[in-house]
């Protein structure tokens, strides 16, 4: 049977689950949570990692406590993806990795995509790595993904994972190896990059100084490291026609391919071409996602506000639609006011300004949808597919109000679930290197459809 750790890191929070697959059905158990704050540091934005590494230690602590005595098969870990640390000579991390949302890639950057497939969008590593200061990289000797990170602390091995890297804009879409004379064009070291693995591949025994820490000996297994190539294993799709959107603080929305899609049009739409499990592509646009939501409320509760995101659903539903915005702008990217942000551009715009929390809320859910179904739309057409249906997987699939507006926008059947998509794509790779389960990805996807109620939205008039 197996028991399995996944490891699953998103933008606010981190979550340790002991899986279980089981008569061809999968089954998920929350053991451990723990926030996930950035940290300003002169100026600068920073992933607190080393909290998040005594979260990750703590957790599988409490998840071999559970299994009292029982042996706990591997550990895979996935996260978001771009962001990274260098180690020095002797393995040290050189500085705080930074946070994507910091604001030293401001600007205009360099069109990589013909050569990468990676839409520009300023957070990318290359254009992190070309703003690191000159002094860092004269004396980094490897660079680190934060998922690689992780596990090289875990178990001492240095080593890669192709979702990932595929991120950094430094691999090639059709080679999935990293670009070398892409790197050395940047000025960039080629032996700053680690070896690559693929998602199923083991990367080592937990270190004796581990094992001890966390009451086991295990080992880790390569999954699929950013946390949306997880997500879409997970996906319980029955037709291969199908669309996506991984729904959380940010809503990754693209279709399924086999080859990489790097004409101008892909690049004009926005789009980006990023490895998933087993040698597929997700073509994918970055729709802002549910942090326009998750800032207002903070910036709420900075007012003296006590509200409730499913009683402002709630009332936003009763609300008539509102007029939608880009959900995309640039300024709606790094933290701050949000829904003074969102005012200010409706005034530009010309449309009504939201004046209470819930139709501010109904303006975003409304500008989601839309950008929703211009995305669904867009990504059918450049990979010659013709969508049957929308898969809406992760916590916007709890979103009533976002999934039937999503069904009416796009006019196509939203099927909503399940809400821990990354964890579970993450456990059943695992078990299939475990050989718990075997075959394809949709073998894979049929465990999913066994195991959860699914929720089916169809477009209204």
């Amino acid at each position: 049977m197996g028991a399995f750790a996944a490891v699953d890191l998103g933008a606010s929070s981190g979550r340790v689950m002991l899986g279980r697959v089981v008569d061809g059905r999968v089954d998920l158990t929350e053991i451990a949570r723990f926030e996930n704050r950035p940290v300003r540091l002169g100026g600068s934005l920073h992933w607190n990692i080393l909290a998040l590494y005594q979260g990750v230690l703590d957790g599988l602590r409490s998840l071999v406590d559970r299994l009292d005595g029982e042996p706990l098969t591997s550990v895979g870990i996935d996260t978001w993806a771009v962001d990274y640390a260098l180690l020095d000579a002797d393995g040290r991390m050189l500085g705080v990795p930074f946070h994507y949302r910091d604001s030293r890639t401001d600007g205009e950057h360099e069109d990589l995509f013909s050569r990468n497939g990676i839409a520009p969008l300023p957070f990318n590593t290359v254009y992190q790595l070309l703003a690191e200061s000159p002094d860092t990289l004269s004396v980094a000797r490897r660079l680190l993904m934060v998922p690689d990170l992780l596990a090289y602390w875990l178990t001492g091995v240095a080593r890669g994972e192709v979702t990932n890297a595929s991120t950094t804009g430094l691999l090639d879409p059709h080679t999935r190896a990293w670009d070398r004379s892409s790197i050395a064009s940047l000025g960039l070291k080629a032996d700053l990059l680690p070896e690559l693995v693929a998602p199923g591949m083991p990367i080592g025994p937990l270190t004796a100084d581990v094992a001890a820490v966390v009451g086991t000996e295990s080992s880790v297994v390569a999954v699929g490291t950013h946390d949306t190539a997880s997500a879409i294993v997970a996906v319980p799709a029955a037709t291969p026609n199908f669309a996506y959107i991984a729904s959380g603080t940010w809503s990754l929305v693209g279709v399924e391919t086999r080859e990489p899609v790097v004409t101008s049009a892909a690049r004009d739409g926005g789009f980006t071409n990023e490895a998933g499990v087993d040698g597929t592509v997700r073509l994918l646009r970055n729709v802002m996602g549910m942090w326009l939501v998750q800032e207002s409320l903070r910036q709420w509760e900075r007012d003296g506000l006590e509200l409730s995101l499913g009683a402002l659903l709630d009332e936003a539903a009763r609300l008539p639609a509102s007029s939608d915005i880009d959900p995309d702008l640039p300024v709606f990217l790094p933290p701050g006011d949000m829904p003074a942000r969102i005012a200010a551009e409706c005034l530009a715009a010309g449309v009504p300004v939201p004046t209470t929390p819930a139709s501010f809320v109904r303006c975003i859910v409304d500008s989601l949808a839309a950008a929703y179904a211009r995305s669904v739309a867009l990504a059918g057409e450049l990979a010659g597919i013709d969508v049957e249906v929308v898969h809406i997987v992760g916590g916007g699939s709890q979103n009533t109000l976002l999934c039937q507006l999503t069904a009416d926008a796009t006019g196509l059947p939203v099927v909503a679930g399940p809400v821990e998509g990354s964890a579970l794509g993450n456990v059943l790779v695992q078990a299939r290197a475990a050989g718990v389960v075997s075959g394809g990805l949709a073998d894979l996807r049929r465990v999913v459809r066994n195991s959860f109620e699914l929720v089916e939205y169809l477009p209204r008039r």
